[in-house]
């Protein structure tokens, strides 16, 4: 299952995207790509290059949004971590009968408009996990 899997960035759920940046690039030199808004996740993301990899911060644009909810329980940390995959529906097949569960209702468009499904964290020891397809 590992061949087609390979790590895309953390998500970190924050309250300001703006107060983040001081720590995460200017402080710690990050380089930002860019900020967007994913009005279907009720979202604004900005995402940060370290290297190959990446860090995604995500806060809320409406109080019903996901990380609205993250943020009131837990507050602000890592979200989740995310995986490319090569063929996302042929992939989530595969967990679906390695018996993981996945989030049917928070699928669907996210970041550069790639697709996106979640691995519901009681399948996966407590995190979640995004897949995104290349």
């Amino acid at each position: 299952m590992q061949e087609d899997l390979s790590f895309d960035h953390i998500g970190i759920a924050v309250y300001s995207i703006e107060a983040a940046l001081k720590s995460y690039a200017a402080t710690l030199g990050l380089s930002m790509e860019r900020t967007v808004s994913i009005e279907e996740q009720k979202v604004r993301v900005a995402m940060l290059s370290l290297g190959e990899s990446r860090i995604e911060l995500l806060e809320a644009t409406d109080p019903t949004s996901t990380i609205c909810r993250f943020l009131e329980k837990r507050g602000e940390g890592v979200h989740h971590i995310c995986f490319k995959v090569k063929d996302i529906s042929r992939k989530l097949i595969a967990f679906r009968k390695a018996g993981l569960h996945t989030l049917e209702n928070i699928s669907g468009t996210g970041y550069e408009g790639r697709k996106i499904a979640f691995l519901h964290p009681r399948s996966t020891h407590g995190v979640l996990i995004e897949l995104v397809e290349e």
